[in-house]
């Protein structure tokens, strides 16, 4: 499986400048959240018993987004990052049913470091990391720490159909920068999208090959729940 080790989140200036940064240049990051939590609302907040789980937290946005409106039974948070969960730890501080695990996609194949039955997993923006068969095997794996009923929501970058699709894709994401009211910064970051495209560590697949490869897993409702240019939510239910 690809090497967490090998990729740029190991560097800690590439760590902190994402978390200075995401939120010029990555579009409706707000809005993505907010579809995420308006799903959790519907289908999770009556129950109190709630087991979540986010792959890949960064420095904890979601969840402290989260907890601002809802209140888990547990919340795990896993990154290959130390500085990303340090990050986390100082975002959301210190309670009882907050547990923090550093580790890679690859270790927690072999280390088996989660073993409980989890409502809600959430990811965002780390998976695109791996080739489609090392998604697969990550999805089968979410599939399996899911409880019956519950769901996978995966926040992240999808490769377009096509060339011209994609070229599009890129001249959204760019307008969305340069609209941005910080022009100093946004002015900084208009390569963002053309360095993204270029990186060897970004591997993303269509949205349609992993909403396929969902439903052969066995996930049920499938589907798409927000999407803009090469940004999509999408998951589904166990």
């Amino acid at each position: 499986m690809s090497k967490f080790e090998e990729s740029r989140w190991t560097n800690s200036e590439f760590s902190q400048n994402y978390r200075d940064e995401a939120n010029i240049y990555l579009p409706f990051r707000r809005e993505f959240i907010e579809t995420t939590k308006s799903l959790y609302a519907y289908f999770f907040a009556a129950k109190s018993d709630n087991n979540v789980l986010d792959l890949g937290c960064g420095d904890g946005l979601f969840i402290e987004e989260l907890l601002k409106t809802f209140s888990p039974k547990s919340i795990t948070l896993v990154d290959g990052s130390n500085e990303m969960l340090e990050a986390a730890q100082k975002r959301l501080g210190k309670r009882a049913n907050i547990n923090f695990i550093q580790a890679s996609f690859q270790s927690l194949f072999s280390d088996e470091l989660l073993n409980s039955n989890y409502n809600f997993i959430y990811s965002s923006l780390a998976i695109h990391h791996l080739p489609l068969e090392e998604k697969k095997l990550l999805y089968s794996y979410i599939y399996k720490l899911l409880s019956p009923g519950g769901c996978f929501v995966h926040y992240d970058v999808v490769a377009p159909v096509s060339t011209k699709i994609e070229n599009w894709f890129l001249s959204l994401w760019h307008q969305w920068i340069k609209e941005h009211p910080n022009k100093t910064m946004s002015e900084n970051l208009l390569e963002i999208p053309d360095q993204y495209k270029k990186n060897t560590d970004n591997r993303p697949d269509t949205l349609g090959s992993q909403l396929q490869a969902l439903t052969q897993i066995g996930f049920k409702e499938v589907d798409c729940f927000f999407k803009h240019g090469i940004f999509s939510l999408f998951g589904g239910f166990k």
